[in-house]
């Protein structure tokens, strides 16, 4: 991914940015868009929201079905 550096002005306007910003031109055109990083860095959405006890939790539950159930059904529906 290519860099741009920004001026101060409009550092200030995207700082305050919470969602998806559309960047257009003094004309109107459509530049792109911008989406701002959340709260908590770079990373931030890449991990799951949960803490590590409910994966845990989640873990021990068990439940759905093998690959081989799933590959039955499928073959089934062929």
């Amino acid at each position: 991914m290519n860099r741009v550096i920004v001026d101060p002005i409009t550092r200030t306007k995207l700082a305050n940015a919470r969602q998806k910003l559309e960047l257009c031109d003094d004309s109107g055109r459509v530049l792109g868009h911008f989406l701002p990083v959340e709260d908590g860095g770079a990373d931030s959405g890449r991990e799951p929201r949960i803490s590590d006890v409910e994966i845990a939790r989640r873990l021990r539950g068990g439940g759905g079905r093998s690959l081989a159930e799933i590959l039955a059904d499928l073959e089934k529906k062929a």
